[in-house]
């Protein structure tokens, strides 16, 4: 599978580095091939993450994502290489990506595949109540 090398992924400075705040993106159009048929692939990329010094400028990921339209991989690689550029252009705190494709012959795939810097630890998890306007 091509490393998509073309497409220069920018950042920008996290304004907050000392929060831990998530960044929820969510790509409905993704495309690449499936590897055996050449027929392509739809599906929606969901890419979660916690930055650390950086965070990644939207136009740039959006070209990212269009590079893999010509490009013949399985659902799993595509995830994992996705995930894997990221890591190695933010150095997020916590980083994961949600592959949900489209149905392809009666079967629907979700791969969830994700990164933690080694000292992270997320915050607890704080549920507030109830109340009227819920």
């Amino acid at each position: 599978m091509p490393e998509n090398t073309a497409i220069q992924l920018e950042t920008f400075d996290n304004p907050q580095p000392a929060r831990d705040y998530t960044i929820n993106i969510r790509i409905p159009e993704f495309t690449c091939l499936c590897p055996k048929t050449g027929q392509p692939d739809f599906a929606t990329i969901i890419l979660e993450y916690v930055p650390e010094k950086l965070c990644i400028e939207l136009k740039s990921l959006k070209l990212y994502m269009a590079s893999f339209r010509e490009t013949g991989a399985f659902h799993e690689a595509v995830s994992n290489q996705i995930l894997d550029t990221l890591v190695a252009v933010l150095s997020p705190r916590f980083l994961r990506i949600t592959a949900q494709f489209n149905v392809r012959g009666g079967i629907y795939t979700t791969v969830i595949v994700d990164h933690s810097a080694q000292k992270w630890r997320p915050a607890p998890l704080v549920n507030l109540p109830e109340g009227p306007n819920r």
